[in-house]
């Protein structure tokens, strides 16, 4: 694995509405590398994956979060974006009159052929190119084009939020080899998952739970958790047993 830290979170810490999300977290991740963040609902993952995506309710936290190096605590989501941040979303957005082939390239810093990656993603370009990026398009094609974009810019830290959240296993494999080939191309990926499929994609991981990170390791060493047998804790949470419910 790669010694180079593309990301380091330190002492994090989130309070919304009195409620403490995060709490005292510190994780550091490797460039090149994919890793994985699991634990029950309400751990925090989706909240620590906000809070270096840089949305604005989430920069209230406490802490540092550094990117190659630099604090960027401060900086909103289009800053981290330019740095090269970026993030696939549990429930990718819908763009009215916003075509798949200029969602795509609005993602690019230069002109290039986009057809390539949708044909990795299964998309057609033929059929999809004009297609909008609407309610016309299913979650799980939308999902598929908001990756071909990612694998078409020049990110080098990519966030997925559940990313076989309402998608068939067609489309989940499509998804592990777009992984595959962000990885070979040097990038780094993070998944924010409930399923071990997903985790098993991984090279580490880091188990959270009550905002905080409770182990780490190779992903062998967390699979576990997914077979019911938790750490103890004070925590009410009881361990995600079985794949993601809505893989389907």
């Amino acid at each position: 694995m790669n010694n180079n830290k593309i990301l380091q979170v330190k002492d994090l810490h989130l309070e919304l509405n009195n409620t403490t999300i995060i709490n005292s977290l510190n994780i550091e991740l490797w460039e090149g590398s994919i890793h994985a963040i699991v634990g029950p609902n309400g751990a925090g993952k989706s909240s620590l994956a906000n809070c270096i995506m840089g949305l604005e309710k989430y920069r209230k936290a406490s802490g540092e979060i550094l990117f190659k190096g630099k604090d960027i605590t401060g900086l909103s989501v289009d800053e981290r974006a330019r740095m090269g941040i970026t993030m696939a979303w549990q429930e990718p957005a819908r763009y009215e009159g916003l075509t798949v082939e200029d969602f795509v390239k609005a993602s690019l810093k230069k002109d290039r052929d986009i057809k390539p990656v949708l044909k990795r993603m299964g998309l057609d370009p033929d059929y999809y190119l004009k297609r909008a990026v609407d309610d016309t398009l299913s979650g799980g094609e939308r999902k598929k084009v908001e990756l071909a974009s990612i694998m078409a810019g020049d990110a080098e830290l990519v966030i997925m939020d559940e990313p076989d959240s309402g998608i068939d296993i067609e489309s989940l494999n499509r998804i592990f080899e777009a992984v595959s080939y962000l990885r070979e191309s040097g990038r780094t990926v993070v998944f924010i998952t409930h399923s071990s499929a997903v985790l098993k994609q991984a090279e580490h991981a880091f188990l959270m739970c009550g905002g905080k990170v409770v182990d780490k390791g190779v992903t062998k060493k967390i699979i576990p958790y997914f077979e019911g047998k938790c750490l103890p804790c004070e925590c009410k949470n009881e361990p995600y047993i079985g794949e993601a419910e809505n893989v389907r």
